[in-house]
């Protein structure tokens, strides 16, 4: 199944309010497991960053100045996203800021049955305990040392790892692993290869076997195949 794994970055906290989107970042996993797909971002929000917002994130005003607007990149958004459900930590503030932009250009919103929220998922799993982005990468010992500020890309593609263990996928993953490596046949190439507990039945008939022998028989001593074997021989 695709899913889509999205997180954004915004001028402040309320879309109704005038706060607006500046960076968003996706990232395709596909059977709880990225593909290596991603799309990245960022917008010119048409107003000037409050200081509290850039302390997060550090996209200033003389950064964002030349990006577009959002109108102007929806379309690849919307087909990079298609209809796939969309994976968010804290997800109704992060599809606010995304609605609210569609709804200034007049474009549908997304439906809420499409989210699956992360930051739900982690307190039912892990109740009474933070369950930050960073608290996730600690728990589950995913290297975050790189995050020293918010970024919508890398958030999502360490949330993308996250998800991974929340949904308890990784397990499952290298239980098929240890399956599959005890059944690989030979050392060249990575595609196990299931052996067959009851062998096939023999697909040639005895009289088709005997015309074999026949025709064989009518080549001589010297058919063209001993060339071959005597080349490799050699």
């Amino acid at each position: 199944m695709r899913e889509i794994v999205l997180d954004t970055e915004t001028t402040g906290l309320d879309p109704l309010r005038g706060d607006r989107l500046v960076e968003v970042g996706c990232v395709e996993i596909f059977n709880r497991m990225p593909t290596g797909q991603t799309f990245h971002r960022y917008f010119n929000p048409e107003r000037t960053m409050p200081a509290e917002a850039f302390a997060v994130h550090g996209l200033s005003d003389a950064f964002l100045a030349d990006k577009p607007f959002f109108s102007e990149v929806v379309d690849e958004l919307l087909a990079f996203i298609g209809d796939s459900p969309l994976v968010i930590h804290n997800a109704s503030f992060d599809v606010s800021f995304i609605n609210a932009e569609l709804d200034r250009i007049k474009r549908a919103p997304i439906p809420r049955e499409r989210l699956v929220d992360t930051l739900l998922l982690a307190r039912r799993k892990h109740p009474g305990v933070s369950n930050r982005l960073d608290d996730l990468c600690s728990r589950y010992s995913i290297d975050n040392s790189h995050r020293t500020k918010h970024g919508a890309l890398l958030d999502a593609e360490l949330l993308a790892e996250v998800y991974v263990d929340l949904t308890g996928s990784r397990q499952s993953q290298l239980i098929l692993a240890s399956e599959t490596a005890e059944i690989r046949i030979g050392t060249v190439g990575d595609m196990p290869r299931r052996l067959r507990t009851v062998p096939l039945l023999p697909r040639l008939t005895v009289v088709e076997r005997d015309a074999h022998r026949a025709f064989v028989a009518t080549l001589g001593d010297k058919p063209i195949w001993n060339d071959y074997l005597a080349a490799a021989a050699n």
